[in-house]
Formats: structure tokens, sequence, C-alpha cells
């Protein structure tokens, strides 16, 4: 694959500010994906928190890691089909088999998918990997199909890539993406220059609470800095004060607390507590959302 225009024939807009949502994972009480709380979900996603592309499976959050591989292609599947075509989806095919994660690659784009996201693996075997590991591994993965990649780093569920050995694996030429989790601002700011403007791949991070991050998104595209900033605050405490429970609990919770149910986490991890949810209710009442957050009054 040639990194001409980005995506090719897939082309969107990358070029301004937006979202890429993964939207979590809700559970029946039998443990299967429950399909129209997914679906109720996506419309949130899509339509009030205007996401510029959704993920399917891609994240350790959405909880994928508990499915198996063919509920984790049933959930692709139902994301590809609720989203609609109203945005294009991103696949997650990360898994330590490259065969697997090819697998995964050919429903991507069997379904109609715009891209595919790899986490960078550990080695299986113990050890960190080497930049020969690495490139070996996307490598392997971009001769078998016809997406655009996304390398995902994500230091703990993946492996802890360097500076150096993730400026060579932006070079490689399906890789057109790279969704950087470290929360490293030193590093981020080498890497958007070091990649994305040297053009290698758009470089892009992390933000949690959806439609807060459009409020400052839209704010900063009206030019109405000062208003960006001010919302931009409105994450100094969340979910950063919950986060020793877990992402995925922290952001169940408060998208069950503005009226968008998604359930619990997959057992055996449990909800925030009742005093939990009443605190973060309070903070998220002095945030964009609070016209939408309920009182957990019995929780």
């Amino acid at each position: 694959m040639q990194k001409g225009g980005l995506f090719g024939a897939r082309t969107f807009d990358m070029m301004n500010p937006g979202l890429i949502v993964a939207p979590l994972t809700p559970f029946t009480a039998d443990l299967e994906v429950d399909k129209s709380a997914l679906r109720r979900q996506i419309d949130y996603v899509v339509g009030d928190c205007g996401a510029t592309m959704v993920v399917a499976a891609g994240v350790e959050t959405q909880e994928y890691t508990y499915l198996s591989l063919e509920q984790r292609k049933a959930l692709i599947r139902h994301t590809i089909e609720f989203v609609d075509g109203r945005v294009p989806v991103m696949v997650g095919i990360s898994h330590p088999s490259f065969r697997t994660a090819v697998e995964l690659a050919n429903l991507a784009q069997e379904l109609g998918a715009a891209a595919v996201q790899v986490l960078a693996p550990l080695r299986p075997f113990a050890g960190a990997p080497t930049q020969a590991d690495l490139i070996a591994y996307f490598e392997a993965i971009g001769r078998e199909t016809d997406l655009p990649i996304t390398l995902y780093l994500n230091p703990g569920p993946g492996a802890d890539v360097s500076i150096p050995d993730t400026i060579a694996l932006a070079k490689l030429p399906g890789v057109q993406l790279i969704k950087e989790s470290s929360r490293d601002l030193a590093r981020v700011s080498r890497l958007i220059v070091e990649i994305d403007r040297a053009g290698h791949a758009r470089y892009f991070t992390t933000m949690q609470m959806l439609e807060i991050a459009r409020h400052v998104i839209d704010a900063f595209m009206a030019k109405d800095y000062e208003r960006a900033v001010e919302l931009q605050l409105q994450f100094a405490l969340f979910p950063s004060k919950w986060m020793h429970r877990g992402l995925a609990p922290v952001m169940k919770a408060a998208l069950n607390l503005i009226g968008v149910p998604v359930g619990d986490p997959y057992p055996p991890y449990a909800s925030l507590s009742g005093d939990e949810m009443r605190a973060l209710a309070a903070c998220l009442r002095t945030t964009v959302l609070a016209n939408r957050c309920s009182v957990p009054a019995a929780v």
C-alpha cells in the first residue's frame, strides 16, 4: 500500500479536529452483547457527540477481550450495522497471532470498514519486542489487507514502544494513523512533530467523555479559545479522580448517569459504589452534561 491520500477511496476529514469514538460494550444478564443498548449508544455517539469515526471492538475499555472470536466478530458486525454508513468505522483486529488479526482484517474489509486498528503487541513468550519484531508483525498484517492500519499504542495491554520504534513503524506504508494512549505529554509533543508534521501518519491521542470533547472541539473551531480552555478544564477531575477503579467502570457509570444505559462492567469486576456514583454525578453536574445528569438516589 502506498501512502497517497489518506485512506484512498475511503477518504474522510482528518485534517480538522474530530472524535474517533470507541463505544462501550453493554452486556445482558447472561453476558451476551446487549444489541439494543449498543444501538442506542451508537446513536448517541454519532448523533449527539458528532463522532468523526466509530471504532468497533478496538480498545480494552470496550471489554472485547472477554469475548470469544465469534462473539467479537458479531460485535464488529453489529457495530457496523448500527452505524449504518453515517460515519466511517475502524475495526479493532488486535491479537497476539497475526493470522487471527488478518482474519479480522478480512472481515472488516468485507463489511466495508474504513480502517483497522492494531495494538502494538507484547511478545507472548515474554520480553519487550524489538523494533524488528514490531516491524515484522505490522508488515505481516499489511501484506494481507488493503485497509489502512492504525497503530495503537497503549503500554500495559500492549508494548511500551520507544519513540524511535514508533517513528519507524509510522514510516511503514500501511500505517496511516497512530493512536497514542501513553498520556506522556513530552512524548506526544515530540511525535506530533516527528510523525504528524513530518507527513508519515496522522497522530492523535485520547480524551474521555465524548460530549464534553465535542463542545471543546466546537469552541475551538469557532475560534472561541477562551471557551475551549474553560471546557477543557472540565476534564481536570473527570475521569482521573476515579481512574483507580478502571476506565471501563468509570465510563460506564458516567454514561448510565447521563441517560445512555450501558450496564455494568463484565464480571467479576464491580461497578462504582453508591458513594462513588453520587460523587461522580456531582462532578458531572459541574460540566456541560449537567442537564443530562441524573441523581443516583438509591445506588
